[in-house]
């Protein structure tokens, strides 16, 4: 009996339970339903609010290049190269170091700061970079923040501290610039993936080409520099002895330093290879008109079912204290 009794207690608790849920629910919905007026009106706003940022918001347009590590060298250099490595390093010089690493050298280099100043300042882009806000498709012209950039007069309207006129410095050129930019490296098939997102798809497509001519020639340099200064190591061993085997191994180096140079004076595209060239983009990437809108306006009525609620509380614990008071 005494089980029978509590078994009998706890599902009436339970029922009791259920229709206390039922009576809170319903006492929300009654809520929100007193507060119709405000959720509407404030999902209403929200939602023409993110219309209006939607149709304000410039469209960008995503260019990009696929690429793949150079080939080396056919003729069979890079091979000559590894017999001699013993005698190379019997003379003092690694003859094919950092080959293997060109490409994740490249990369950094291309997300460096000191790199892309050096793009934007050769190429004259200071302006496209800092002060452009949009583009006109009709004319095919860029559109300019007339506060900071004086486009017929091409001048800049930025005042430092002191009043005095000045231009963007590199390293918020560096910063804007890394924004649009976007270079990946998959480890899977050692592609390399140059991404630029821009108001312009005309623009957007010339700096991808642009870029990587220029990481190329960069790149370029840089492996001329450490032939160069590899040759002139061995020149300054041979003056240092007088054994006669000693001189062969440096000249038989020497040459083989020779023919690398002559092979990447002849290869630009020594680091990269174009396998899929910046096309033209059609459509734009952003911005994505249907979410902004679609987020807004749920945005507004999470806040307006909030704001619904808190008023109800806000009241309720009124009229509870004016009560007690009484």
């Amino acid at each position: 009996m005494p089980e029978a009794k509590s078994g009998a207690i706890l599902e009436s608790n339970i029922q009791q339970d259920s229709f206390d849920d039922e009576i809170n629910l319903n006492e929300i919905l009654d809520v929100f339903w007193n507060g119709r007026k405000l959720i509407v009106a404030i999902t209403a706003f929200f939602a023409v609010v993110s219309v209006i940022v939607a149709l304000v918001t410039p469209n960008q347009y995503i260019a990009s290049s696929v690429l793949a590590p150079a080939e080396k060298d056919s003729g069979g250099l890079s091979s000559t190269l590894n017999k001699l490595g013993g005698l190379a390093s019997f003379a003092g010089i690694n003859v094919g170091a950092g080959e293997s690493t060109d490409v994740q050298v490249a990369i950094e280099i291309m997300r460096s700061w000191a790199f892309i100043d050096s793009f934007i300042v050769s190429n004259n882009l200071q302006a496209q970079v800092y002060a452009a806000k949009g583009w006109n498709k009709d004319d095919n012209k860029l559109l300019y923040n007339n506060d900071i950039y004086d486009e017929k007069n091409q001048k800049w309207l930025i005042k430092d501290n002191d009043g005095q006129y000045i231009e963007p410095t590199s390293w918020q050129l560096y910063q804007v610039f890394s924004n649009y930019l976007a270079v990946s490296f998959d480890a899977t098939n050692g592609l390399v993936s140059v991404k630029i997102e821009y108001y312009s798809p005309y623009i957007a497509q010339e700096w991808v080409g642009k870029f990587i001519k220029d990481i190329n020639l960069h790149m370029q340099q840089r492996k001329l520099v450490r032939v160069n200064s590899n040759i002139d190591y061995l020149h300054v061993q041979i003056q240092k002895t007088s054994v006669s085997y000693i001189h062969e191994v440096l000249y038989t180096v020497i040459e083989e330093q020779l023919k690398n140079k002559m092979f990447v004076e002849a290869t630009p595209d020594n680091t990269f290879v174009v396998i899929s060239p910046s096309m033209l983009p059609e459509e734009n990437s952003r911005p994505r008109r249907a979410i902004i809108c679609i987020v807004g306006a749920f945005l507004g009525l999470v806040l307006s079912l909030f704001l619904v609620f808190i008023i109800h509380m806000i009241n309720t614990s009124r009229k509870t204290y004016f009560t007690n008071q009484t």
